[in-house]
């Protein structure tokens, strides 16, 4: 017997919820690192008229003084606060099967609401929809992890990323609606083309750059340090030139010992080293740049930067109506979201030579 196009729409039977409920959208995998950081820090955010604000403290704006006696001291109205407008973003993704396709497959569809599928035609649709859907879960993360990562500024809208809220040029542009020309407080720290020559220089710049990022603020430490291939390879070596090794050999050891030159882990400050596939990626995609993906690095912090998906619009799945004139089935996932930063002094941008 055929089915129906609401047992189509609804999924048809248990498999198809199991894999729905079993494969969400939003497990990123590690080879999308930035992705999955994110999404793990995620905040469920309501954007008024369009615009969630972050409150941007930017001074004290103390009135401190010394006196003595019967001396008079003055008070001032405070004025410490700013506000950093973001937008929301969204995104969509979807297949669909018509009437032609699903007969050539063996899967006969109607309009009879008391139609049963056979076992064959069971089979073949929930084979059909989940190559569908696993191929819109891959390739929908795909291509977000690539938006989060660039400016946003070869897509009106698409979100600026990580290209911009950490930019390698901090005192140009407008981020959050703040004009970074005309704030040095609202820059990210940038140490781009660091020479990698003497042994322990790049180290020793990485120890400058985050102790900046800690000078300002009370977030506390990095928490993600995202690189590209190069960056990750230069930092290894760098640190092999300034560190030794020791091989321990078992009480119970007998005849020869097994070398393994290999690291198990990079690691700065205790926050793990993360190579980034999609740094490489982007370099092939987007050709010669001044700072090429590879040889950059990221000192991110998650209270800082953060992704706010809009409150009941995440990753949600449609299954559109069939249109009058077609017999076509529709089947996607759309995502409404922003990425937002809050402090930019508490990030930082590298890149090795």
């Amino acid at each position: 017997m055929p089915l129906t196009p609401a047992q189509l729409a609804s999924g048809a039977n248990y498999q198809m919820q199991s894999y729905a409920t079993d494969a969400p959208i939003d497990q990123f995998t590690s080879e999308r690192p930035l992705a999955k950081w994110l999404t793990e820090k995620k905040i469920e955010s309501v954007f008024g008229n369009g615009i969630f604000n972050e409150k941007v403290r930017f001074t004290n704006d103390s009135n401190y003084q010394n006196y003595s006696g019967d001396d008079q001291v003055s008070y001032n109205k405070k004025d410490t606060v700013r506000l950093a407008p973001y937008q929301h973003y969204e995104a969509h993704d979807g297949f669909s099967l018509n009437e032609t396709e699903l007969a050539n497959n063996g899967i006969i569809l109607t309009d009879d609401k008391s139609a049963q599928m056979t076992d064959a035609e069971k089979i073949q649709i929930v084979n059909l929809l989940d190559e569908g859907w696993t191929t819109l879960k891959d390739g929908f993360q795909e291509n977000w992890d690539r938006e989060m990562h660039l400016d946003g500024s070869a897509n009106a809208k698409a979100a600026p990323g990580l290209d911009a809220l950490v930019s390698t040029t901090p005192n140009v542009g407008v981020i959050g609606g703040i004009d970074a020309a005309n704030a040095p407080w609202w820059r990210n720290f940038a140490s781009m083309g660091i020479a990698t020559g003497a042994a322990g220089a790049l180290i020793s710049a990485l120890e400058t750059l985050w102790r900046q990022t800690i000078t300002y603020g009370k977030l506390g430490n990095p928490d993600f340090i995202p690189v590209g291939s190069d960056m990750y390879d230069a930092i290894q070596a760098d640190a092999l030139k300034v560190m030794g090794r020791q091989i321990n050999l078992g009480q119970s050891s007998t005849g020869g010992v097994t070398l393994d030159p290999s690291t198990k882990a990079l690691a700065f400050k205790g926050v793990p080293i993360v190579w980034d596939p999609t740094f490489d990626a982007l370099d092939e995609e987007l050709g010669p740049i001044t700072y090429p993906w590879k040889k950059r690095g990221y000192f991110l912090n998650s209270k800082a930067v953060r992704l706010r998906p809009v409150k009941g619009r995440w990753m949600i799945r449609r299954t559109p109506p069939r249109v009058y004139d077609r017999y076509t089935y529709y089947f996607g996932q759309t995502a409404d979201y922003g990425l937002t930063c809050r402090k930019r002094n508490s990030n930082a941008v590298f890149s090795i030579a």
